[in-house]
C-alpha cells in the first residue's frame, strides 16, 4: 500500500527530473560508458564545478541511475544505461530536452493554464512552441533529438505488433528526421517511403535511398499517392480543428484503398494509464493539444472523410489506430 514516503517521492519528482536532465545534457552517461570516472574527471571533461557535480551524481546513484564505487568514482547503473547516446533504446535526447528552459518554464505555469485555460507555453514565451523552435535552431535541435529518443523507445513495439508489409509507398507525415520511417523500411525492403516535414526539420534527415524527402506544411497539402499515411505522435499536438485539417490533407492525398495510421497513446479507463494522462497534461501545457480516446479519434476521422478500421495495441503503451478513406 502506498504511504506518505511514496507521496513525497511524487511531490519531489521535479528534483529527479532536473538531476537526470543535467547529467544527460552534459553527456556524463557517454563519458561513463567505458568504466568508472571520478567527479573530478567528469567535471574536467564537462567544464563544471566538481564538488557540485559530485553531489548530483551521488543523488542519482542513490536511485540506481548511477552507481557510486567504493573509491568514490561513478559508473552507470543498469537503470541509467539508456541515457547513453549510443544505446539502442536511448532516452538521452528526451532527458536532455525535458529540462530545457522553454519546456521547464511552461510547466512552471501549469497553475495559470488550470486557472484560465490559456496555453502555458504561449503565456510564458509569448508564442507557440512551433514558432519558438523555428526561430531558435538550437531548441529545435533539442526537440528533434527528443523525438528520436521517443521513436527508439516505441519503434520495436510498433513493428512487432503491426504489419506494414501490405504497403508499397509509405508517407511519414511530420516524420522529423526520418528515424521511424527508416526502421519500417529496414524491416520491409520492398517498400518505399516519403518523409514529409517542415524545411528546417527535414534538412537534417539521414534516410535510406528508398526515401524521398519532401518539405512543406501539413495544413496545406501532403505528398499524394501513398497507400499508407503515418502520423506518429502528431495528432495529439493539436486541438480538434487543426487535427481535422491535417487529416483532411491526408484524405486529399491518399491513394484509393489506402490506409491512415495514427500512432498515439489512448487515454484508457479511469484510474489507468498514467503515461497517457500525464502526456495529455503535457500537451495542454506545451503544444496545446490533447490525448484522446479511441472514440474521439473515430470522430476526428469521420469529420475528415475517413472511417475507423481498428486499433492495434503495442507493448509500449502506444496504439496503431487505422482508418480508411470513405
Amino acid at each position: 500500500m502506498a504511504g506518505l514516503p511514496d507521496l513525497y517521492r511524487l511531490i519531489n519528482g521535479y528534483q529527479t527530473t532536473q538531476a537526470i536532465h543535467v547529467v544527460a545534457a552534459l553527456g556524463v552517461p557517454d563519458l561513463l560508458a567505458d568504466g568508472p570516472r571520478s567527479a573530478e574527471e567528469l567535471a574536467s571533461e564537462t567544464g563544471t564545478h566538481a564538488p557540485s557535480l559530485h553531489r548530483v551524481l551521488r543523488a542519482l546513484a542513490s536511485l540506481g541511475v548511477l552507481h557510486e564505487e567504493g573509491d568514490g568514482s561513478f559508473t552507470l547503473g543498469e537503470l541509467g544505461q539508456p541515457l547513453r547516446s549510443d544505446h539502442p533504446r536511448s532516452a538521452a535526447g528526451w532527458a536532455a530536452f525535458v529540462g530545457r528552459p522553454p519546456n521547464w518554464g511552461a510547466w512552471g505555469a501549469l497553475a495559470h493554464t488550470v486557472a484560465t485555460g490559456e496555453n502555458a507555453f504561449r503565456h510564458v514565451h509569448g508564442e507557440d512552441v512551433w514558432g519558438h523552435r523555428e526561430a531558435r535552431p538550437e531548441e529545435s535541435a533539442f526537440f528533434d533529438r527528443a523525438m528520436v529518443s521517443i521513436t527508439h523507445g516505441g519503434t520495436d513495439s510498433v513493428l512487432e505488433a503491426f504489419d506494414f508489409g501490405r504497403f508499397r509507398l509509405i508517407v511519414d507525415v511530420a516524420g522529423g528526421t526520418g528515424a521511424f520511417l527508416a526502421a519500417i523500411l529496414e524491416r520491409y525492403p520492398e517498400a518505399r517511403g516519403i518523409l514529409f516535414d517542415q524545411p528546417h526539420v527535414v534538412s537534417g534527415a539521414v534516410v535510406p535511398e528508398r526515401v524521398e524527402v519532401v518539405s512543406g506544411s501539413f495544413f496545406e497539402a501532403v505528398p499524394p499517392g501513398g497507400d499508407a499515411y503515418v502520423l506518429k505522435a502528431i495528432i495529439h499536438d493539436w486541438e480538434d480543428e487543426e487535427s481535422v485539417a491535417i487529416l483532411r490533407a491526408c484524405r486529399d492525398a491518399i491513394a484509393p484503398g489506402g490506409a491512415l495510421l495514427v500512432v498515439e497513446r489512448l487515454l484508457g479507463e479511469p484510474n489507468e494509464r498514467p503515461e497517457a494522462k500525464f502526456s495529455d497534461v503535457n500537451m495542454m501545457v506545451a503544444p496545446g493539444g490533447r490525448e484522446r480516446t479511441l472514440e474521439e479519434y473515430g470522430a476526428l476521422f469521420e469529420a475528415a472523410g475517413f472511417r475507423l478500421v481498428g486499433e492495434t495495441p503495442t507493448s509500449s503503451g502506444r496504439s496503431v489506430i487505422e482508418a480508411a478513406p470513405v
